[in-house]
């Protein structure tokens, strides 16, 4: 079953966020360390269920349930507004959903499961009135590139830079309502 967290979940969200930091490429997907996250106090993983959870308004984080209530997957979907500067610095020229968190236990991949976690975030985006999604991907984690090609999203040609040195930046990925 592919539906949106509840805020009483944030076990659930902590257990699979830690998960997701322990991939083996975790280091090129995410922006964060498991010590940092493991680290973080209860309050916090409350506070940021409750943000994404099903009725906010600016963020839904998205799960696919599996056979025991068992969390098999997650993505987030983040709300830009026009006007706004994003996380990088640059404009935000539409009102757009920008993809997070995206991640899927590695004995699921392959099995559709990412792209139906792409369609109900484009889904839940589209009825909230955002013109566009993007995420951002390293240019080294090809597995990530291609299960987000598969969901439809395409290079911009924009790259991000990030703080981790001189040409660390990562890609740009779109899809277009």
């Amino acid at each position: 079953m592919i539906r949106p967290i509840r805020a009483d979940e944030w076990p659930a969200v902590k257990e699979l966020r830690l998960r997701a930091l322990r991939d083996p490429v975790a280091d090129l997907a995410y922006l964060e360390t498991y010590e940092d996250a493991a680290a973080r106090t209860d309050a916090y993983w409350q506070e940021r269920a409750a943000w994404a959870a099903e009725g906010a308004p600016g963020a839904r984080q998205i799960v696919a349930e599996g056979p025991g209530g068992l969390w098999l997957g997650t993505l987030t979907v983040l709300v830009e507004e026009a006007g706004a500067t994003d996380w990088a610095g640059f404009p935000v020229e539409r009102r757009q959903g920008h993809v997070v968190g995206v991640f899927v236990r590695a004995e699921w991949r392959g099995t559709g499961l990412t792209k139906a976690l792409f369609d109900a975030g484009a889904e839940w985006a589209w009825s909230n009135g955002l013109e566009r999604m993007r995420l951002i991907v390293h240019p080294d984690n090809g597995r990530a590139q291609g299960a987000y090609r598969r969901a439809g999203f395409a290079p911009s040609g924009r790259t991000v830079p990030l703080e981790g040195g001189p040409g660390d930046h990562e890609l740009e990925y779109v899809l277009e309502r």
